[in-house]
């Protein structure tokens, strides 16, 4: 019988397929054994761009693997190759940015944030109240203050013990709608309805799509959409056309007609 060196070829070439991946495989076993971590905080990092920024100056050093950023907390991790580079080396290349030093992070420490959130749908006391009340049960709150005229809440807390995120969620169960707030005189809020089959995230993405929309948020409870915006670049009247024709059928509520005071939740 001939043989079939059609046949001897392929096997031949998954053969040496098989061997480089095993060869890549052990190559990046090798490598992980001297990867290393570090993390640190960035008290000048306080955005998107910062971080970019950061980002940029880490690369800069050899053996970095991979960055991550919370900027909530200003803090980055980075995985670096210890037989490239070193911990030293990569904080003095940040401290070299004069802006953007770095200073020893523990989970423990307290990173004290603050954030205001305005949320139409607090109507009088009573809902200030309950929103006091419910915050306060959260680990890592600090204070609480509400402004019922304007409709907004601050909230000062520990980031190494809860996160906005966390604290929004917990508006929302409450049966209100936080978006950001802020006290400049170009930023401005709406507060819509929509059918319930629209409140969820494709809306709120559709929303943040609209120009001159800083956040947007929906709540399942009051099948709501509140938005905080730039008044320069749009208006309520603007961004409730935008949305219908972008299929959301939102709606301005009628004025609401609050009870809470007297019947309480």
């Amino acid at each position: 019988m001939q043989p079939n060196h059609e046949y001897s070829s392929i096997n031949m070439k998954y053969l040496f397929t098989f061997c480089a991946a095993l060869f890549m495989a052990q190559l990046a076993i090798a490598a992980s054994d001297t990867n290393e971590k570090l993390v640190v905080r960035v008290k000048g990092m306080r955005c998107e761009e910062c971080a970019h920024k950061v980002r940029t100056v880490l690369q800069k050093n050899e053996g970095i693997e991979a960055i991550s950023f919370d900027l909530e907390k200003r803090t980055v991790s980075i995985e670096y190759d210890g037989q490239k580079t070193c911990a030293d080396s990569i904080k003095a290349r940040l401290d070299a940015t004069g802006r953007y030093k770095s200073s020893p992070y523990s989970p423990d420490d307290v990173i004290t944030r603050g954030m205001g959130l305005q949320m139409a749908d607090m109507h009088c006391q009573n809902c200030a109240d309950r929103i006091a009340k419910r915050l306060a049960e959260l680990e890592g709150i600090d204070s609480i203050a509400p402004h019922v005229d304007k409709h907004y809440v601050f909230v000062r807390y520990d980031a190494n013990k809860t996160s906005k995120a966390v604290i929004r969620e917990s508006l929302g169960a409450l049966g209100f709608t936080p978006v950001n707030y802020y006290t400049s005189k170009d930023i401005s809020f709406a507060y819509f309805i929509v059918p319930e089959k629209q409140a969820n995230d494709e809306t709120i993405e559709t929303a943040l799509a609209l120009d001159g929309v800083d956040d947007a948020n929906v709540n399942t409870r009051q099948n709501s959409l509140a938005i905080t915006y730039v008044n320069t670049d749009t208006s309520e009247e603007k961004l409730l056309q935008e949305l219908k024709a972008a299929g959301i059928e939102a709606k301005v509520p009628a004025p609401h007609e609050c009870d809470e005071k007297e019947n309480g939740e």
